[in-house]
């Protein structure tokens, strides 16, 4: 994505620590809900909050779990299975739109919630994919921020 933009913006969810096991209720061996995460100290100038959750430790390269992009800049919090009114989700690695949480085949992956301060909204459909994301936000990010899980199935 060119320049990390690292400023005071945070990302933290009350199910889990940055670094910490991510509940089995948010993943495929549970639920499979999104967790709830907490956003703070988003910079003035951001028009739009735009989230990717992935897992780089994929065996066949970085696995995407879930994107939305034009989350008011406003928002405190996502709430544990929802989406926030008026975001768009994109298209993940599982083929559909929507979270999918974690569920690695073998080992321990890390799932990282990116959080981008955008500029301005993004003119881009639902379902989505990354690559489509990562255009649309090009030259347009504030700030960032990240809040990294770990899972590993039983």
């Amino acid at each position: 994505m060119g320049t990390v933009i690292i400023g005071s913006m945070k990302i933290i969810s009350p199910e889990f620590n940055s670094g910490a096991k991510i509940p089995s209720k948010f993943t495929c061996d549970g639920e499979d809900i999104n967790p709830a995460l907490i956003i703070s100290d988003v910079p003035k100038e951001a028009k739009n909050l735009a989230l990717i959750n992935d897992d780089p430790d994929a065996p066949a390269g970085t696995w995407v779990h879930w994107l939305i992009w034009n989350i008011s800049p406003d928002t405190v919090e996502v709430k544990e299975n929802s989406v926030p009114d008026g975001s768009i989700e994109g298209t993940t690695s599982f083929g559909g739109v929507g979270y999918g949480g974690p569920c690695p085949h073998s080992g321990e992956h890390r799932y990282v919630f990116k959080l981008y301060a955008l500029d301005t909204m993004l003119d881009l459909p639902s379902g989505s994919n990354k690559e489509e994301l990562l255009r649309a936000m090009e030259g347009h990010v504030v700030e960032q921020s990240e809040l990294t899980g770990v899972y590993k199935r039983n």
